[in-house]
């Protein structure tokens, strides 16, 4: 145990965050390793607050006392211009949801794409990718699709239900990537590319409780396939489940929720989380949630992923 007498404070600024799961994932893994850390949920629309106001918020943050903050929907590339500095990952991204403050400058960073990265290595470990379809160019969509080329992914198809939009997320990547091969694609084109994939990716809403169902015709997956969602409320989406009912290698959505969650508790602290534990305790706080009387498992996925 650290007998560190350094203690930190935390928050995570973005929209309809009092749920987040964050903060008792970073404190219960603070006080495993004898850290003091305190994380609280700053939420935009309880306090009344625009997301243009998350540059007003850093500042305060700083004369506080927070040692950094996550951000969250809809602040994370709004956040960029109020930055001292950035990571090259953030910076090719455009896009930042961990924000270190060091003697009042604000240094960004990205852990969405480091913590998909680190999830999908860890959970489908030398997973074919040659050809990989992603559903969803949003948000998270971008940081995801960043992690699945970093891993080595040489042709990656981007559906979405807005084909501009996924043609505009694949010529970005594509400049990011020149020695690979990006495309946007629209829906009707999904029957066709689903069995030339070896593996597809969920970045849409498809899976929650709001949006039950999934995002393509399951029926065409096969064994050979692997499978990775980033929807984690509930963890078993009816792809994980029909997935892994067919016999392919599934990455849940928790893993990243996760993945994200230690990198960031890495670079607020200094420390090295467990990651094993973090998913136990995340698992735990998903299985109490889904059994506490009278609560639905509203998700909350923008708040980790998007």
């Amino acid at each position: 145990m650290s007998n560190r007498a350094e203690s930190y404070l935390l928050g995570l600024i973005g929209e309809g965050v009092l749920p987040s799961l964050t903060p008792a994932l970073h404190e219960r893994e603070a006080d495993r390793l004898g850290l003091r850390l305190l994380y609280r949920p700053i939420d935009l629309m309880e306090l009344g607050l625009a997301p243009t106001a998350i540059g007003d918020l850093l500042q305060a943050a700083s004369r506080l006392g927070f040692n950094g903050v996550n951000v969250t929907h809809p602040c994370k590339q709004l956040v960029v211009p109020f930055l001292d500095e950035m990571s090259d990952g953030a910076r090719r991204l455009g896009a930042v949801n961990t924000v270190l403050i060091r003697q009042g400058r604000f240094i960004g960073h990205n852990t969405d794409y480091s913590g998909f990265g680190a999830a999908f290595a860890a959970g489908l470990p030398q997973a074919p990718v040659n050809r990989v379809v992603q559903l969803g160019a949003g948000g998270a969509g971008s940081a995801v699709a960043y992690a699945i080329l970093g891993a080595g992914a040489q042709s990656l198809d981007l559906v979405d239900v807005d084909a501009a939009r996924a043609a505009d997320r694949a010529a970005e990547l594509q400049q990011l990537f020149p020695d690979r091969t990006v495309t946007g694609r629209g829906l009707d084109e999904l029957a066709r590319l689903v069995p030339l994939a070896d593996g597809l990716v969920n970045c849409t809403p498809m899976g929650m409780k709001e949006h039950p169902g999934a995002s393509f015709d399951l029926e065409q997956l096969t064994r050979r396939h692997w499978v990775a969602d980033i929807v984690y409320r509930p963890i078993e989406t009816e792809l994980v489940q029909f997935a892994r009912g067919r016999g392919c290698r599934v990455l849940d959505g928790g893993r990243m929720a996760v993945g994200q969650a230690v990198d960031a508790f890495r670079l607020f602290t200094g420390a090295g989380p467990d990651a094993d534990r973090m998913r136990t305790h995340f698992l735990d706080l998903i299985a109490r949630e889904g059994s506490a009387p009278g609560h639905g498992a509203e998700n909350r996925l923008s708040k980790v992923a998007s």
